[in-house]
Parts: structure tokens; sequence; C-alpha cells
């Protein structure tokens, strides 16, 4: 690819990315612009919004990576993360609206009257919203050594620097408006190189599947039967606890219009899906050295050059690669937003200059992370983050809003469960590796365990601790679940 077109791709997001933020701040002035876009998001606007944040890294090269390395084995990544926005639609989206909290610890305290509950939850709302970030900034570092030959670290900084500069002008209300343009910007990248990568083929003599080799598993990549179940419980209920895409079930009117979001969202991730889909199952039959070479994660950047040559293969990669970059700064602005509601909260007294101070901090931490480590497998990495958060804040959410037994203890003690057994497999198979080996894949993929003990764990503590049940449970679960008017 030509270097100036990757230049001016990124050039051209980042300074619509920042104008449309700035816009944000001429109607962002009252805290609750900041923290939630003073609840009058329509379901549509959200819907693209959540579109835009959900659709990470992970997904938008993440997938094709897989599907180029282990087949038909890799779709079960965009059905887990489709699927799990049916989980919030049944059990979640609807009565977070009507808990009226601006955070998850808001949640936690609202529901569980104890600051203690409150302040272990913002730890592990903090640790998963910097797991997730660190992989948008290692995509970000490998879009751009891919497409402008430039080290990886400006890539990262890059996107912390336009972040930074759209939450801290805006808010909520500002990255909405961000974030639904991104979530078009990145369809449409996928999807017109795409056309015309279908249309050289169907025209051409060059093979599109391959007489179906494509559909084939990798050799001795394909997931197992328990790697494949762990995965969807990962995606399943670590989709219930991210706490940057229930944010946004906050920002809408009221809980009716929380469900259209969550259908519109389903409708608009099922054809997303789509377009990575064939990214990889092109990338099999025309660009399989990348799985060879490491770079797998590369497909969608590199598959549109690869078959159309010349200034037409240059411009198609310059839109691929803007589109990627919209993702990067569309999920690392959602995190952001979510970290520094919970941080301004619990440090700064819930200000606007509190939470400008916060969103500063939530993003310079996983910088330092992202600078100084390697970029693992996209999807792989964020599947680990799925799986913390389905071990930790799932069984605090699924409880709070459906047991009225929960207590503040029994969140705690499931809490910290999950996020031992969870965490401590993930860093020992990244630590130990092919040492552990028949052991390596119970811990490389842990969310199986994890998840059924951090449930226990707070059902046990919580029927242990009657007496610690808040007084005020009734009128919490009658608030969560009244009826709305449409």
């Amino acid at each position: 690819m030509n270097p100036a077109a990757g230049f001016a791709a990124l050039a051209a997001v980042c300074t619509a990315t920042v104008l449309i933020g700035v816009y944000g701040l001429r109607i962002s002035r009252t805290t609750g612009d900041f923290y939630v876009a003073s609840r009058t998001v329509p379901p549509w606007w959200n819907a693209s919004a959540i579109g835009g944040e959900y659709l990470s890294a992970a997904s938008f090269l993440g997938v094709a990576g897989l599907i180029l390395m282990t087949g038909l084995q890799g779709l079960w990544f965009p059905i887990g993360y489709t699927a799990g926005y049916l989980m919030l639609l049944l059990f979640v989206a609807a009565p977070l609206r009507r808990s009226g909290a601006y955070t998850i610890p808001d949640f936690a305290a609202a529901r569980l009257d104890s600051r203690p509950a409150r302040l272990v939850t913002s730890a592990v709302v903090v640790v998963v919203g910097w797991l997730y970030i660190v992989p948008q900034l290692h995509g970000a570092a490998l879009a751009v050594t891919i497409t402008t030959g430039q080290p990886g670290w400006t890539g990262a900084v890059l996107v912390v620097l336009v972040v930074v500069c759209s939450v801290v002008t805006g808010g909520m209300r500002s990255i909405t408006f961000v974030q639904a343009f991104q979530f078009w910007l990145k369809l449409t990248a996928l999807a017109v190189p795409l056309f015309f990568v279908l249309l050289l083929l169907g025209t051409g003599s060059r093979p599109i599947t391959d007489g179906g080799a494509a559909f084939l598993p990798g050799d001795g990549a394909g997931f197992p039967v328990y790697g494949t179940i762990s995965l969807l419980v990962a995606l399943l209920f670590g989709t219930l606890g991210l706490p940057h895409v229930l944010v946004r079930f906050y920002t809408n009117p009221n809980g009716p219009a929380a469900r259209r979001t969550t259908l519109i969202v389903l409708g608009l991730l099922s054809v997303f899906y789509l377009f990575p889909t064939m990214y990889g199952v092109l990338g099999r039959v025309h660009t399989p050295d990348l799985a060879a070479a490491g770079q797998a994660d590369a497909t969608v950047l590199l598959l549109p050059g690869r078959l159309i040559g010349g200034v037409p293969g240059d411009l198609l990669t310059a839109l691929v690669t803007a589109g990627a970059f919209a993702a990067f700064l569309s999920t690392t602005s959602g995190l952001v937003v979510s970290l520094a509601g919970v941080v301004s909260q619990d440090l700064f007294r819930g200000s606007v200059k509190g939470f400008r101070w916060a969103a500063v901090l939530s993003a310079l931490v996983p910088l330092a992370a992202a600078l100084s480590t390697d970029s693992l497998a996209l999807a792989g990495s964020v599947g680990n983050v799925f799986a913390f958060t389905a071990s930790t804040i799932c069984p605090l959410l699924l409880l709070g809003i459906w047991w009225r037994g929960l207590t503040d203890a029994g969140a705690i003690a499931g809490m910290l469960t999950g996020a031992l057994l969870c965490g401590g497999a993930i860093l020992l198979a990244a630590a130990l590796g092919g040492a552990l080996g028949p052991f390596h894949e119970l811990l490389e993929q842990p969310a199986a365990w994890s998840v059924p003990p951090a449930f226990l764990a707070t059902i046990a503590v919580s029927r242990a601790t009657p007496s610690r049940r808040p007084a005020s449970v009734s009128r919490m679960m009658a608030r969560l679940h009244a009826p709305e008017r449409s």
C-alpha cells in the first residue's frame, strides 16, 4: 500500500472524530450530558453508537484472522458476540435502565446499599475496561505499521490523543455522535472493498472459495469441544457485564426504548459480521501466507490490495484502514467514557472537571500497558476479557436484577472468586504456555469452570448473610421490574 494513502486515511478519520466531538461540546453542559447524555438518546441513534463501540479491533480485524487460521471454528466468535446481545435483551437492558444509575457501581450501591460493594465493583469495572482498551491499542499499532510503515507505538498514542480530546470536550453526548458515525464508517469500509473484490473474482478466473476448501479447519488449529463451549460461555455471559455497553442503556429515555435499542443492535451486528467472515474465507484462499507469517489479523487490511492492484487497490485499502482506525477509536472512547464515569464518581465527587481528569487517567494507564507488551491475537485476547467479565460483573448484575436474596457480602465474594479463578488462570496460561501440557486449554479458556463458582459463591454467601439484605430491596426490585409506558 502507498503510505501516503494510509496517512490520508488516518488523518481523515481522526479529524472527523475530533470535529464531531467538538460539535458535542456545544450541547454538553450538564453533568447528565457528560455521564448519560441526559437520557435522551433515541433507539436508532443509540443502537448505532453501541455498534460503534462494541465492534472493536477483535471484530474488525480479529474475526477474519481467526477464520483464516481455523476455518469454520472461527465463526463461533461472531455468533457469540451477537448472541450475547440476546441475553442483554432478555435479562438486563430494561431493568438496568430503570435503575436510574449512572454507572455499574452506582447500580451496585443502589441495589445493595453498600459502600464496600460499590468500591469492589468499581475496581473490577476499571480492570475490565483497561484490559479491553489494551487490545484496541495493539490493533492500532498493527494497522499503522502495516499501512504506513511507521512504528507501532505511534498508532497507540494517536488513538489515546484523539479519544481523550473527544471525551473531555463533550462526554457521553459527544461520544454518542462520534460512535454512531464510526459504526457506519466501519460498515462502509468493509462492504465497499468486499463488493469490488467479489466483482473482480466473479468476472475473472480466480476462485472465490476454492471448492469449499476455505471452510475446512486449519491444521490442528480448530477449537475442540471444551474450548468451544468455554468460549461461548465467555461471550454469552461476558456481554452482560461489559461496562462500556451497559452504560449505553442508561442513555435511553425509558425501558421500552432500551429494549428497542437492543433489537436494532442485534440486526446491525448480524449484518456487520457477514463482512469480516467473508474476508476470512477469502483470505484462506488468496492470502494463506499471512497465517504462517503471524499476520492473520492483518487479513482485512491486506486482502483488497493483494487482489486489486494499483491506485484502486490503494484507495480501497485506505478505506479499510479508516474503518479499522474508527474501530479502535470508537471502542476506546466508549471504554474511556465508562471508566471516567466510575473513577470520577469515586475519586472526584462526580463533577464535570473530575470526569475530564478521570478520562485522562483512564486512557494513560492502558496506554502504558500496551506500549510495554506485545500484541496478541486480537479476538483471542478480547475473548479473555469476556471470560473475566462473565466471572465477575455478570453474577452481580443477573442476581442483583432477578434475585432479591442477594447481599453485599455475597456480591463481593462472587466478584473476588471469579476474579481470582479467571484472572489467575489466564495469567498462568500466558506465563507457562505449553509447559502446562493437557491443562493449558483449561487455563487458556477458563470461563466454563470459572463462571459457575462465581455464581455459587455469590448465592452461598448471600444465603449465609441474610441479615445484610438491604431494607430497601423490595422498593428497588419493584423499580427494576415495574412496567413503563412506551
